[in-house]
Formats: C-alpha cells, structure tokens, sequence
C-alpha cells in the first residue's frame, strides 16, 4: 500500500503532500499519524524554513474519511494529525479541488492560501452532523470576520476560489497546476529574510489575534525587543547604500 503522505524538501522549503486520490485526500487514522510524523520532522529540520501542504490535483482535502471515521482518534495535536498544534515556522497551503470539511480546517491553519481557480471550500461536513474539532470554529472567524464565519459554519453551502479570496479566505489565485511552485516561490522569500524577526512578528500577530489590544501591544513589545539586534545590523546595511530605492521588495504576489 502506498504512504498516504509524502514529504520532501524544495530548497529551503518542506512540501508535505497528502496522496489517497482514491479518497479525495480523505484523512483516516494512518493518515493523521503520518501528517504529524511529517510535519514534526519538518520542525526538527532547521534548514527547512517554509511548510507548503498540498494534495493531488482533483483535491487538496475532502476532510475526515467517513467510511473509516472509527480509525481517527481525539489526539491532544488534533484528530487529523496537527491542527492544535503550534508550529514555529511559516505555513502554506498549496489548494487545488476539493478544500472541504477537515480539509478546510487543514487550510485554515496554515498562515496563507494560494488556491487554483477551480478550487471549492465549505464546511461540508454540516450535511452530516459531523463537528468542526480541527480548530475551524475559531479559525475561521479570525480570518473572515465572524459574520461571514457563521454563514459559511451554519450553512455549509460551496464557496467558489473567487469568492475565497474576496472575503480573504484565499490570499491567491492562480491557473490549475501553478498552486504548488506559486506556494514554493512565496516560500522562497520568506526564507531570504532575516528570520529571527520575521518569526517573532508573525508569533505576536498569531498568538496577539485573541487578545485585548493592551495585551498584544505588550507581547509585540516582548517579542519584538529580543530582535532588535538583529533590526540595527539591518538598519546599518540600509545606511551603508543596501535596499536603496525598494530593492529587494517584492512588487507582484507572483515575483519570486
């Protein structure tokens, strides 16, 4: 039988794939177990400084195996592998096809979402009475707005990719088959930069989202402190004729 997930490094980036096209990508329990396994390798890789999370072309994820829902288990990490865990390093999810029920949820904790134009999202699991447990009732909201949360939660109706990334669920969109070296080129600028404050400032927006304004200016200031070395060797590039004029910024959500 063939891994249900592969992993493997692409440049500085780490690309986990989910491979049982036969299910649609359906997680069952051998399938979580080897999520985790891959995604804390991909921790433990200090080299490796981007995940991008991908399924085979016809779906990214379809959600929990229902036909083997009994093999999943109420793990402390999450019953589809990870998804109540904290991982310290950037995230993205590579959408193509079905995005739906835990495979949303799967989406949504990633940091970003690059998706195909023939991409389809939705709380589908609603139809089934089947519990949104991977983090998608508190996810969603704090990407989408609550509002549009509920209704996509309650009503469990499709979401179109042009639709996705109009409320901000999808950051991107590209042509099928371009999902993946999309969420590779994002991947290579995030690891280009310095990244001990690229990672204290996504920390303090990740960890800062539930708090009181007062409390998350306060875990800024925390996280933000321990890097100012590193800002002043920065800053000192800058003084010395470096990024004159904006180069080095990105200008297009394509460039690479």
């Amino acid at each position: 039988m063939a891994d249900p997930v592969s992993y493997e490094r692409r440049g500085t980036a780490g690309l986990l794939t989910i491979d049982r096209p036969e299910r649609r990508n359906a997680i069952d329990g051998a399938t979580a177990g080897a999520l985790l396994e891959a995604l804390e390798g991909f921790i433990g890789d200090d080299d490796a400084r981007v995940l991008v999370i991908a399924g085979r072309p016809e779906a990214f994820c379809a959600g929990a195996d229902l036909k083997a829902i009994k093999t999943l288990r109420d793990r402390e990490t999450g019953p589809l592998g990870f998804t109540r865990m904290f991982c310290p390093k950037p995230t993205i999810a590579a959408v193509s096809g079905y995005c739906v029920a835990g495979g949303l949820e799967l989406a949504l904790w990633c940091d970003l979402r690059i998706a195909t134009t023939s991409a389809v999202f939705g709380c589908f699991e609603r139809r089934w009475g089947v519990p949104l447990v991977d983090g998608g009732t508190q996810r969603l909201p704090r990407i989408v707005g609550l509002g549009r949360a509920l209704e996509l939660i309650l009503l469990g109706r499709a979401v179109s990719a042009d639709e996705a990334e109009r409320i901000g669920l999808v950051n991107l969109v590209v042509a099928p088959g371009e999902e993946v070296d999309a969420a590779l080129g994002w991947a290579e600028q995030l690891a280009a930069f310095p990244q001990e404050t690229m990672l204290a400032d996504r920390e303090a927006a990740l960890r800062g989202s539930g708090l009181p304004l007062e409390q998350g200016l306060a875990l800024e200031r925390e996280l933000g402190m321990q890097t100012v070395g590193v800002g002043q060797q920065g800053a000192a590039r800058f003084a010395g004729g470096e990024g004159r004029g904006g180069a080095g910024v990105p200008r297009h959500r394509h460039e690479k």
